[in-house]
């Protein structure tokens, strides 16, 4: 169907910057919304960021003002600034998709999920 390939978690400082991004890509008609959930430890899921096709966004009240989300309908490609970061904000962070892809015998909905990358903010 649609596969989600997520890049760009790692280690940072409190305080500082990292950029993720998530590439979709098989037989896509068209994606309507895409997102970011993360994951704590001994937490469950939570959607951090989300937008859809028509560039309208939401976010999680604990990341307004330091996390931007973005998307290039073009490339069919999800991205989250994370600025001012905090330990908090440690997780594993997942993209998520959801839209119509074409099927064998015609179109149908999906909702993907990338494999997760993990994003540490320690000093």
């Amino acid at each position: 169907q649609v596969q989600l390939v997520e890049s760009g978690g790692g280690l940072v400082q409190p305080g500082g910057s990292l950029r993720l991004s998530c590439a979709a890509s098989g037989r896509i008609f068209s994606i309507k919304n895409m997102g970011w959930y993360r994951q704590a430890p001994g937490k469950q899921r939570e959607l951090v960021a989300a937008i859809t096709s028509g560039g309208n966004t939401n976010y999680v009240d604990s990341v307004k003002g330091r996390f931007t989300i973005s998307r290039d309908n073009a490339k069919n490609t999800v991205y989250l600034q994370m600025n001012s970061l905090k330990p908090e904000d440690t997780a594993v962070y997942y993209c998520n998709a959801r839209g119509v892809y074409r099927g064998t015998y015609g179109s149908a909905d999906f909702t993907s999920w990338g494999q997760g990358t993990q994003v540490t903010v320690s000093s």
